[in-house]
C-alpha cells in the first residue's frame, strides 16, 4: 500500500560509492555510478508490494499488489530532489483464497467498486549512503495519509531483453490499515500492516 510502493524513491542512492557487485555476467550491478539521470517508468511486470498482517495471533497472512504504473525522476547531482509517483491498481489485489479476495474487495476493506486505484506521491527523499528514507502521501479509498519508506538500492544496468536502462530498489514500511478505513476486526486482527516493496524502473526513451 504501497510504501509503494515507494517505492522506491531511491534517487537518494545516486551519489554514493559502489557496494558489493552482482555475480559476473549479471546485467544489473549494485553500483550507483551505473544509474543515469532522467525520467524512468515503473516496470509493471517486475514491481510489487507484498503486505503482511498478523491473523489473530495464529499466523502471518500475506497478499500482493502488482501491475503498477508511474514515473521516477532522477538527478544524480541532486538525489534529494528526485520524485516518485506510482499508481496502484487495487482491483488487482492477489491472495490465495477466493473468499478472502471477495471480502478484501468489499466495503469492509478496499471497496474497489468505488476506489479501484491507489496512488503514492513522494514528498521527501533523504539519502543515507546506498539507502534512503522516502516520505510520501499514500491515497487509498479516497483518503490520503503520509507514509515513510526505508529504501535500498539493489541494482542498475541495461536490460538485455529490451536494451532499456533499468534500476531497481527494495523498500519496507509499516502502516495502520485503520488510517485508510481498512480497520475491519481491529483489534482481533491487529492494525499494523508490514509492507515489502520491490520497484523496477526503465528509463523512458
Amino acid at each position: 500500500m504501497r510504501n509503494y510502493l515507494s517505492v522506491l524513491a531511491a534517487a537518494a542512492l545516486l551519489a554514493t560509492p559502489a557496494v558489493a557487485q552482482a555475480p559476473a555476467g549479471m546485467p544489473g550491478r549494485a553500483d550507483v555510478s551505473a544509474i543515469a539521470g532522467g525520467t524512468y517508468k515503473v516496470d509493471p511486470n517486475h514491481s510489487q508490494v507484498v503486505w503482511t498482517v498478523d491473523h489473530m495471533g495464529f499466523s502471518p497472512l500475506r497478499g500482493a499488489f502488482g501491475q503498477m504504473t508511474g514515473t521516477l525522476a532522477l538527478d544524480p547531482a541532486r538525489p534529494a530532489a528526485s520524485k516518485l509517483v506510482v499508481d496502484i491498481p487495487v482491483s488487482g489485489l492477489a491472495v490465495t483464497s477466493p473468499d478472502f479476495d471477495k471480502h478484501l474487495k468489499s466495503g469492509d476493506f478496499f471497496e474497489i467498486a468505488k476506489h479501484p486505484t491507489g496512488r503514492f506521491v513522494s514528498t521527501s527523499v533523504v539519502p543515507h549512503g546506498t539507502s534512503a528514507t522516502i516520505t510520501g502521501d499514500l491515497t487509498l479509498k479516497g483518503v490520503t495519509k503520509p507514509v515513510t519508506l526505508k529504501a535500498k538500492f539493489f541494482g542498475a544496468g541495461p536490460n538485455p531483453m529490451n536494451k532499456a536502462e533499468t534500476i531497481g530498489f527494495t523498500a519496507t514500511a509499516k502502516i495502520k490499515r485503520s488510517d485508510w478505513g481498512l480497520g475491519y476486526a481491529v483489534p482481533v486482527v491487529p492494525d499494523d500492516v508490514h509492507l515489502e516493496i520491490t520497484g523496477a524502473f526503465e528509463k523512458a526513451a
